[in-house]
């Protein structure tokens, strides 16, 4: 990315291709991943964050662009946290609902909650 960080011609598909594709394609897995494993969501953001640390790095070796910029790792940081954490927590939906289905239904991708007793 270039020095003022801004988003506009080239940057946006780099921008695309690095941030949005691949790191976001490898925070699903991680956060997916994690989730299967049953570890703590502590776990998943450090995880992440890495993440986030080597598309800033993809974005510098690969593109020419900054790689100790603090707006665009957070940028970067950002996109990926929130995927990872989806990812996370719909898996985890997943697996509470078909693990436990006498205990808990879905109610959404992303919550479950405890089955009614039915008399």
């Amino acid at each position: 990315m270039p020095e003022s960080f801004a988003l506009d011609g080239p940057a946006i598909g780099v921008f695309l291709l690095v941030t949005v594709a691949m790191g976001g394609s490898a925070a699903w897995m991680t956060g997916s991943g994690l989730a299967r494993g049953w570890r703590p969501f502590w776990h998943c953001a450090l995880a992440l964050l890495l993440i986030a640390a080597v598309t800033r790095f993809l974005h510098y070796a690969l593109f020419e662009g900054t790689l100790l910029s603090g707006p665009a790792y957070l940028v970067d940081a950002a996109f990926v946290l929130a995927v990872g954490a989806f990812a996370y927590r719909y898996t985890r939906t997943g697996q509470m609902t078909r693990q436990y289905a006498w205990l808990y239904e879905r109610t959404g991708p992303l919550t479950w909650r405890d089955r009614r007793a039915t008399p």
